[in-house]
Protein backbone atom coordinates (compact mmCIF):
# COMPACT_ATOMS: atom_id res chain seq x y z
CA UNK A 1 0.00 0.00 0.00
CA UNK A 2 1.10 3.06 -0.92
CA UNK A 3 2.74 5.53 2.01
CA UNK A 4 0.53 7.79 3.20
CA UNK A 5 -2.92 5.98 2.91
CA UNK A 6 -4.10 4.73 6.39
CA UNK A 7 -3.29 0.86 6.65
CA UNK A 8 -6.33 -1.33 7.61
CA UNK A 9 -6.45 -1.75 11.56
CA UNK A 10 -4.33 -5.15 12.46
CA UNK A 11 -5.51 -7.35 15.46
CA UNK A 12 -4.03 -6.15 18.78
CA UNK A 13 -1.74 -3.66 16.98
CA UNK A 14 0.09 -1.95 19.38
CA UNK A 15 -0.52 2.16 19.86
CA UNK A 16 2.21 4.55 21.01
CA UNK A 17 1.28 7.34 22.63
CA UNK A 18 3.83 8.65 25.12
CA UNK A 19 2.95 12.47 25.39
CA UNK A 20 -1.15 11.33 25.31
CA UNK A 21 -3.63 10.47 22.70
CA UNK A 22 -4.72 13.03 19.91
CA UNK A 23 -7.46 15.62 20.67
CA UNK A 24 -10.66 14.41 19.72
CA UNK A 25 -13.55 16.47 18.44
CA UNK A 26 -12.47 18.46 15.52
CA UNK A 27 -14.07 19.86 12.73
CA UNK A 28 -12.99 18.85 8.98
CA UNK A 29 -11.60 20.95 6.89
CA UNK A 30 -11.03 21.10 3.37
CA UNK A 31 -7.34 20.33 2.06
CA UNK A 32 -5.33 22.76 1.16
CA UNK A 33 -3.58 21.85 -2.47
CA UNK A 34 -0.65 22.07 -3.73
CA UNK A 35 0.30 25.58 -5.54
CA UNK A 36 -1.48 27.38 -2.51
CA UNK A 37 0.91 30.27 -0.87
CA UNK A 38 0.73 28.52 2.23
CA UNK A 39 1.99 25.54 0.95
CA UNK A 40 5.33 26.84 -0.03
CA UNK A 41 7.29 28.72 2.36
CA UNK A 42 8.22 28.19 5.85
CA UNK A 43 5.94 28.26 8.51
CA UNK A 44 5.53 30.47 11.05
CA UNK A 45 6.71 29.11 14.73
CA UNK A 46 4.55 28.00 17.65
CA UNK A 47 4.44 30.79 20.00
CA UNK A 48 1.10 30.28 21.89
CA UNK A 49 0.24 27.29 22.78
CA UNK A 50 -3.38 28.26 24.15
CA UNK A 51 -7.16 26.84 23.12
CA UNK A 52 -6.66 28.61 19.67
CA UNK A 53 -4.15 25.83 18.95
CA UNK A 54 -5.66 22.86 20.61
CA UNK A 55 -8.53 24.09 18.65
CA UNK A 56 -6.81 23.83 15.11
CA UNK A 57 -4.72 20.74 16.16
CA UNK A 58 -8.29 18.71 16.94
CA UNK A 59 -9.28 19.90 13.31
CA UNK A 60 -6.54 18.85 11.88
CA UNK A 61 -6.55 15.58 13.67
CA UNK A 62 -10.27 14.78 12.29
CA UNK A 63 -9.15 15.68 8.81
CA UNK A 64 -5.94 13.54 8.80
CA UNK A 65 -8.52 10.55 9.17
CA UNK A 66 -11.64 12.20 7.18
CA UNK A 67 -8.85 11.57 4.19
CA UNK A 68 -7.36 8.25 5.17
CA UNK A 69 -3.76 9.48 6.46
CA UNK A 70 -1.03 9.41 8.45
CA UNK A 71 -0.25 12.60 9.16
CA UNK A 72 -0.88 16.12 8.39
CA UNK A 73 0.36 19.66 8.75
CA UNK A 74 -1.16 22.70 9.47
CA UNK A 75 -0.41 24.25 6.26
CA UNK A 76 -2.01 21.61 4.81
CA UNK A 77 -5.69 23.44 6.19
CA UNK A 78 -4.74 26.90 5.23
CA UNK A 79 -2.97 28.04 7.96
CA UNK A 80 0.17 29.59 8.41
CA UNK A 81 1.94 27.76 11.24
CA UNK A 82 4.47 25.07 11.53
CA UNK A 83 2.64 21.68 13.62
CA UNK A 84 2.35 18.85 12.68
CA UNK A 85 -0.20 15.49 13.91
CA UNK A 86 0.58 12.04 12.96
CA UNK A 87 -0.77 8.55 13.49
CA UNK A 88 1.59 6.30 12.05
CA UNK A 89 2.71 2.73 12.25
CA UNK A 90 6.83 1.50 11.99
CA UNK A 91 8.12 -1.52 10.37
CA UNK A 92 6.97 -3.66 13.22
CA UNK A 93 3.50 -2.25 12.95
CA UNK A 94 2.85 -0.70 16.09
CA UNK A 95 1.45 2.69 15.71
CA UNK A 96 2.83 6.01 17.05
CA UNK A 97 0.61 9.08 17.55
CA UNK A 98 1.66 12.81 18.28
CA UNK A 99 1.62 16.17 17.61
CA UNK A 100 4.30 18.18 17.02
CA UNK A 101 4.90 22.05 16.89
CA UNK A 102 8.46 23.76 15.68
CA UNK A 103 9.88 20.42 14.27
CA UNK A 104 13.58 20.01 14.20
CA UNK A 105 14.65 16.66 12.05
CA UNK A 106 17.94 14.55 12.84
CA UNK A 107 18.37 11.91 10.31
CA UNK A 108 21.21 9.12 10.14
CA UNK A 109 24.43 10.16 8.54
CA UNK A 110 27.56 8.11 7.40
CA UNK A 111 27.14 4.33 7.56
CA UNK A 112 24.07 4.51 9.68
CA UNK A 113 22.33 6.42 6.57
CA UNK A 114 20.12 4.08 4.23
CA UNK A 115 17.81 4.96 1.69
CA UNK A 116 14.14 3.86 1.36
CA UNK A 117 12.90 4.56 -1.72
CA UNK A 118 9.66 3.31 -1.24
CA UNK A 119 6.15 5.09 -2.48
CA UNK A 120 4.84 8.37 -1.36
CA UNK A 121 1.72 10.76 -1.45
CA UNK A 122 0.50 13.98 0.11
CA UNK A 123 -2.76 14.47 0.90
CA UNK A 124 -2.00 18.00 -0.61
CA UNK A 125 -1.64 16.31 -3.81
CA UNK A 126 -4.30 13.44 -3.87
CA UNK A 127 -4.76 10.73 -5.61
CA UNK A 128 -0.82 10.13 -6.72
CA UNK A 129 2.01 8.41 -5.52
CA UNK A 130 5.70 7.62 -6.56
CA UNK A 131 9.05 6.34 -5.46
CA UNK A 132 10.85 9.16 -3.02
CA UNK A 133 14.23 8.04 -1.52
CA UNK A 134 14.92 9.03 2.16
CA UNK A 135 16.68 8.03 5.21
CA UNK A 136 15.21 4.55 6.53
CA UNK A 137 15.28 6.09 10.30
CA UNK A 138 14.03 9.24 11.46
CA UNK A 139 13.87 11.37 14.53
CA UNK A 140 12.06 14.61 15.19
CA UNK A 141 12.58 17.12 18.30
CA UNK A 142 9.84 19.62 19.04
CA UNK A 143 6.99 20.79 21.37
CA UNK A 144 3.59 19.90 22.52
CA UNK A 145 0.34 20.84 22.37
CA UNK A 146 1.44 22.53 26.26
CA UNK A 147 4.56 23.46 25.40
CA UNK A 148 6.54 20.16 26.87
CA UNK A 149 9.27 19.18 25.04
CA UNK A 150 8.61 16.34 22.58
CA UNK A 151 10.78 13.39 20.80
CA UNK A 152 9.42 10.82 18.38
CA UNK A 153 11.52 8.53 16.79
CA UNK A 154 11.11 5.93 14.13
CA UNK A 155 11.90 3.51 11.08
CA UNK A 156 9.73 2.07 8.38
CA UNK A 157 6.56 4.59 7.30
CA UNK A 158 6.49 6.12 10.72
CA UNK A 159 10.03 7.73 9.19
CA UNK A 160 8.79 8.73 5.87
CA UNK A 161 5.92 10.59 7.64
CA UNK A 162 8.02 12.58 10.49
CA UNK A 163 10.14 13.40 7.30
CA UNK A 164 7.05 14.40 5.09
CA UNK A 165 5.57 16.29 8.02
CA UNK A 166 8.70 18.36 8.71
CA UNK A 167 9.25 19.06 5.08
CA UNK A 168 5.63 20.87 5.47
CA UNK A 169 6.72 23.20 7.87
CA UNK A 170 9.40 24.51 5.96
CA UNK A 171 7.79 25.03 3.14
CA UNK A 172 8.78 21.77 0.97
CA UNK A 173 6.45 19.60 -0.41
CA UNK A 174 7.69 15.83 -1.45
CA UNK A 175 7.51 16.77 -5.28
CA UNK A 176 10.12 19.11 -4.98
CA UNK A 177 12.56 15.91 -4.06
CA UNK A 178 11.34 14.59 -7.45
CA UNK A 179 13.51 14.61 -10.63
CA UNK A 180 11.32 15.66 -13.36
CA UNK A 181 10.51 12.49 -14.87
CA UNK A 182 8.95 11.32 -11.60
CA UNK A 183 7.33 14.65 -11.09
CA UNK A 184 5.72 14.04 -14.34
CA UNK A 185 4.42 11.05 -13.73
CA UNK A 186 2.88 12.34 -10.31
CA UNK A 187 1.23 15.05 -12.35
CA UNK A 188 -0.25 12.71 -14.58
CA UNK A 189 -1.67 10.32 -11.95
CA UNK A 190 -2.88 13.56 -9.82
CA UNK A 191 -4.72 14.78 -12.89
CA UNK A 192 -6.47 11.25 -13.82
CA UNK A 193 -7.91 11.50 -9.97
CA UNK A 194 -8.89 15.14 -10.07
CA UNK A 195 -12.55 14.39 -10.25
CA UNK A 196 -12.37 12.28 -7.22
CA UNK A 197 -11.19 14.88 -5.03
CA UNK A 198 -14.10 17.90 -4.71
CA UNK A 199 -12.31 21.13 -3.21
CA UNK A 200 -14.28 20.60 -0.22
CA UNK A 201 -12.48 16.97 0.04
CA UNK A 202 -12.83 15.28 2.22
CA UNK A 203 -15.07 17.76 4.51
Amino acid sequence: MPAFARLPPMPDAPEHAPYGPLPEGGTVRPMTRWGTPVMHRPQAAVTSYDEELRTLVADMVATMYAADGVGLAACQVGVDLAVFVFDCPDESGERTVGVVCNPVLTLPEGRDRRLDDGDEGCLSYPGAFVECARPDFATVRGTGLAGEPVEFSGDGLLARCLQHETDHTLGTVFGDRLPTKQRKKLQKQHDKAVDDYPESWPA
